[in-house]
């Protein structure tokens, strides 16, 4: 909502100028972070297959790193993305409503959608999804590795640490979907 010289600036349009600035950064993370999901699988697969072609069970120990970065990212984001959101509803929404004087809530999806059936079996879902993507997937691979004869010394410890850094990302996850 562009202001020219003749338009009284007033604090209800620049919280609706942020409104729309934050809703376009919120779009903008969810279609990275959805993205990221995709990307995820598509380089897991890639590795996956490279390593069975190559005979080089040691490449499998990348697919852990690839869902430890995206992984974090994907996390970030979502934080990110909820954060907005509740920005909105619990400051941005009430303070346009006492300057508008409106009654009953302003940006009412903002709290309608958190409030439809189903909602908590998708959110666990969803976290099932994520851990199977940024948790599973990845110790499927380390295991295929620990039980390959390629396993070193280094290379184990290598993916020790990325079985501990994998498990902290999975508590990240789970702790997340429990708000």
């Amino acid at each position: 909502m562009p202001v020219n010289s003749t338009d009284d600036v007033t604090e209800s349009r620049i919280l609706l100028v942020e409104y729309d600035r934050l809703k376009e950064e919120q779009k903008t993370r969810i279609g990275f972070r959805d993205n990221l999901l995709y990307f995820t699988l598509a380089a897991a697969t890639a590795v996956v297959a490279i390593s069975a072609r190559s005979g080089q069970s040691r490449i499998l120990l990348s697919v852990p790193a690839i869902c430890l970065v995206l992984g974090w990212t994907y996390l970030v984001n979502d934080e990110k993305i909820s954060a907005i959101g509740c920005y909105v509803r619990d400051r941005l929404g009430p303070r346009l409503g006492e300057l508008t004087s409106a009654h009953g809530a302003v940006f009412g999806w903002e709290i309608y959608h958190r409030n439809i059936a189903g909602r908590t079996v998708r959110k666990r879902l969803q976290t099932a999804v994520d851990l199977f993507t940024y948790l599973v997937l990845p110790m499927v691979c380390t295991t295929a590795f620990w039980c390959s004869v390629a396993v070193q010394p280094l290379l184990m410890l290598a993916s020790l640490v990325q079985t501990l850094a994998l498990a902290v990302l999975g508590w990240q996850f789970v702790r997340r979907s429990e708000r």
